[in-house]
């Protein structure tokens, strides 16, 4: 079977990957020229001495004035990136007010979150600095749970709107959860389309929050038996626990990166001026190691996602027995969104979470039945 992808919207899609990544790797050195700036010049040891006690309010200023600072110094690079260049390629139609407004409500959110955050992990650090790495990696295991569990109630309304569908097409989607033995609460369009042209399916929530999403985008351009092989591939993942071992992967991915940030701290605090691993001063060497941690584990990381991507893709083909639709999906998902369909095998290996087009196109033909 034959499938043809615009050669025209492949070099447009290479020439945006490129870009995104140069602005990832742009974003990655400010950011560690800041942080190392912060902490080489002593000016992280004189704020803290300028902030007031007790130590939770000591750390929820120090990162809300270094949040602001770090957040103008990139201010332009994030317009840039998340405003001009997807209207530059017609991926978005969101105006400038609706955009801020976007990228306030989730900085705030972030804000709040990573300020909580903050401040339970230095508490770990000054009652139990032995072992903060562990309660640490615990903690943060069962944030990423409740995340997972609150995102469809709290998150997602807060950026878009949500309205449950019951027609045919619901209906249909709704009997294929049952075939897969997967509880959801229901099917809901998301009106993606008012901010651009990009389109998106997921199946969110845990338990009783589990629902499926479909970005109105879908409905425009894709069949009903595209959108339910792409129901059937986020099925896959439930049904075959790729979120729980996700999350277990990643919980010891966690575990490991704070125990090895603990030893790098302590040797750290006997070397520099810091006054212990409690002393929000050492903030900007927590966020070093953190990021070149999970720079060093993203390719492992990545690598994992991508099985598990690969085994929800052979799920949805079986599940449906339709590799034609999955293929004319993945063929107008991939000119949709602009994605790269045969990236060079680095930049699969540092960026993609997912099979990149070529490898997904060759895994669903190889289930259509040969020609006699």
């Amino acid at each position: 079977m034959e499938t043809l992808i615009s050669e025209e919207s492949q070099k447009k899609a290479r020439q945006y990957a490129l870009i995104k990544r140069r602005l990832w790797a742009i974003e990655l050195v400010l950011g560690a020229v800041f942080l190392l700036l912060l902490w080489l010049s002593g000016f992280s040891s004189v704020l803290r001495d300028l902030l007031p006690s007790p130590q939770p309010v000591t750390v929820a200023l120090y990162f809300w004035i270094i949040g602001l600072g770090y957040g103008l110094l990139l201010a332009p690079l994030h317009y840039y990136e998340g405003f001009t260049l997807p209207h530059r390629f017609g991926l978005s139609h969101q105006t400038l007010k609706n955009w801020l407004g976007d990228t306030l409500k989730g900085g705030l959110i972030g804000l709040i979150l990573v300020t909580a955050i903050l401040i339970i992990i230095y508490q770990f650090m000054a009652h139990f600095p032995d072992v903060w790495w562990f309660w640490t990696a615990m903690f943060m295991v069962l944030v990423t749970v409740l995340l997972t569990h609150l995102t469809p109630l709290i998150i997602i309304p807060l950026f878009f709107h949500a309205k449950p569908i019951d027609d045919d097409l619901g209906q249909r989607l709704a009997r294929l959860a049952e075939r897969a033995q997967q509880r959801i609460k229901g099917v809901f369009i998301i009106d993606m389309s008012r901010r651009g042209t990009t389109a998106n399916a997921a199946l969110v929530g845990l338990g009783n929050t589990r629902r499926v999403l479909l970005g109105d985008t879908l409905l425009h351009k894709y069949s009903s038996d595209e959108i339910e092989v792409i129901l059937a591939h986020e099925l896959g993942h439930h049904a075959q626990g790729h979120i729980t071992k996700a999350i277990l992967a990643r919980s010891l991915f966690t575990l490991l990166g704070f125990y090895l940030i603990n030893l790098a701290l302590k040797q750290a605090v006997a070397t520099f001026d810091l006054q212990g691993i409690a002393d929000i001063a050492d903030l900007p060497v927590l966020a070093l190691l953190w990021g070149l941690y999970t720079l060093v584990m993203q390719p492992i990381d990545n690598a994992f996602s991508r099985l598990w991507e690969t085994s929800a893709d052979q799920y949805a083909i079986k599940m449906t027995h339709n590799p034609q639709a999955f293929t004319s999906m993945l063929t107008k998902l991939t000119e949709q969104n602009l994605a790269e369909a045969q990236p060079s095998r680095w930049v699969e290996i540092l960026f993609y979470n997912h099979p990149p087009y070529k490898k997904r196109v060759a895994l669903a033909q190889s289930y259509l039945t040969p020609r006699a």
